[in-house]
């Protein structure tokens, strides 16, 4: 994720004399022992004195690592200051990393990503809020076209810029795609919606089930998360996982969804086994999500495709992110590349020759040479890890165990059939099968893209539902 921590009002007056509210550019809560080494420039000249406001509690930014609490999307943390600004506009940046513990790199920690955003902002400005894009007539995204067992759902992470602006609750807006007919089922996320995560709370989720009943709608697939990594850098043990893993297990459960989701192998064969006999007594699935270039024989991702093959249990089962069948990088991903500085002659090879095996040298090698500007550097990681080069044959000896599919998609340019055919394909793939369960509209492009997500979410509905049929 690559969305901006500084919102038109981050910058403000305080009684110990400024003060910068930083929004989490995350998909979910994360520990706020996540926050690693902010610095806050101001006019070009970097704040000397920062202190963190967490509970009306100032302190050094390293004492972070001692606390236990969480940073919810919905909120933004203090970062202030001992010196009044000038009324007026001035030029901001804001440099941080955060520890994402459940993403693990390597065996000794998990993964760490730099941001960086700079942007003109008015002191003391007023907040103005993002007009609300609602169209309550509109059809419902299920069709009876499609082949029975065949259910097209939209995904909360579509609006996660609308929750991280916090103008409505993540919950009205979650609610808001099946209220405004987008969706009859959505998979929604309990680090995005609940500043109960990570553990359980009954009312929280009695409500939302409440709130779908009554609009005609539910919860799919819930999506779980496990952090590996405590905020003091330990792993967990697997009793520990499972006590993590085990409240959303039963709010999934509450909420009367098909199942919950985690990223491929992280659960692994101890704790599959240990939430096995649960699944069964609730009646979920576990599905475990390959994307990108997770493709069954992959080193990413084959061993722990193979080990739910093996286990042939229809609680557990893949969900496949269409991610991994891109014919090509969307254009405006491109031109957001090129504007951050990435060198012309690689953006030329990553629009004409995406599917070339060696395009993948020339993205590691301008990473590992140091070149990648750091204005874009995360979001250039999603070539190697967000973007695939297959066909839709890649995945054709494992859909027996394919329980779901998230229908990626970035933006709607369908040039040659960008964004359409890799559904199409999917489609005809399908019809051949017995395939039963969810496609999930998933819109990943909000990272750059500043369009209204109910309608972008609408729209690809409807294009999804025409290629899935088969449609031109």
């Amino acid at each position: 994720m690559t969305l901006s921590p500084l919102r038109d009002d981050a910058l403000a007056s305080s009684a110990a004399g400024s003060v910068l509210r930083v929004s989490l550019p995350w998909i979910r809560s994360l520990p706020l022992a996540s926050l690693v080494g902010p610095m806050v420039s101001v006019d070009g000249v970097p704040v000397g004195d920062l202190r963190v406001v967490v509970d009306g509690r100032a302190m050094v930014p390293a004492e972070l690592a001692d606390l236990d609490g969480w940073w919810f999307p919905q909120d933004r943390v203090a970062l202030e200051w001992g010196r009044a600004l000038d009324p007026g506009p001035h030029e901001v940046s804001v440099d941080f990393s955060l520890r994402i513990p459940y993403l693990q790199v390597g065996p000794d920690g998990p993964l760490t990503l730099p941001f960086h955003a700079t942007a003109h902002l008015t002191l003391d400005a007023p907040h103005v809020p993002a007009a609300h894009v609602g169209r309550a007539d509109a059809a419902s995204a299920e069709s009876d076209e499609l082949p029975a067992g065949w259910v097209l759902s939209a995904s909360a992470f579509n609006l996660t810029p609308e929750m991280i602006a916090a103008d409505r609750t993540a919950v009205d807006l979650a609610v808001g795609l099946v209220e405004e007919g987008v969706a009859r089922e959505i998979e929604a996320e309990p680090g995005q919606l609940w500043r109960s995560f990570p553990g359980r709370c009954e009312a929280d989720a009695d409500d939302l089930r409440s709130r779908l009943d009554a609009a005609g709608g539910r919860v799919s697939i819930l999506g779980a998360s496990i952090d590996d990594w405590t905020p003091d850098g330990r792993r967990r043990t697997v009793e520990e996982r499972y006590a993590f893993l085990a409240p959303q297990i039963e709010i999934a459960h509450q909420l009367g969804a098909r199942g919950l989701r985690l990223p491929i192998g992280q659960a692994g064969p101890e704790l599959i086994e240990r939430v096995l006999p649960r699944l069964h007594e609730t009646g979920l699935a576990l599905f475990e999500e390959v994307q990108g270039s997770q493709t069954p024989g992959s080193p990413q991702a084959g061993e722990a495709i193979e080990r739910i093959v093996g286990l042939d249990d229809p609680h557990v089962r893949l969900l496949v992110d269409i991610s991994m069948l891109m014919p090509a990088v969307p254009e405006s991903y491109l031109a957001q590349l090129e504007a951050g500085g990435v060198p012309a002659d690689l953006i030329r090879v990553l629009r004409d020759e995406w599917r070339d095996p060696a395009t993948v040298g020339a993205i590691v090698g301008l990473l590992r040479s140091g070149g990648v500007p750091a204005s874009v550097h995360t979001l250039y990681m999603d070539l190697l890890v967000r973007f695939g080069r297959s066909d839709a044959s890649a995945i054709a000896d494992v859909l027996p165990w394919v329980g779901a599919f998230h229908l990626k998609f970035w933006d709607l340019d369908d040039a040659d059939g960008r964004v359409s055919a890799p559904i199409r394909d999917l489609g005809a793939l399908l019809r051949e099968t017995d395939f039963a369960g969810t496609l999930c509209s998933e819109w990943g492009g909000h990272e750059w893209l500043d369009d209204d997500a109910m309608t972008m979410t609408r729209d690809h509905l409807a294009l999804a539902r025409r290629a899935l049929i088969g449609e031109p």
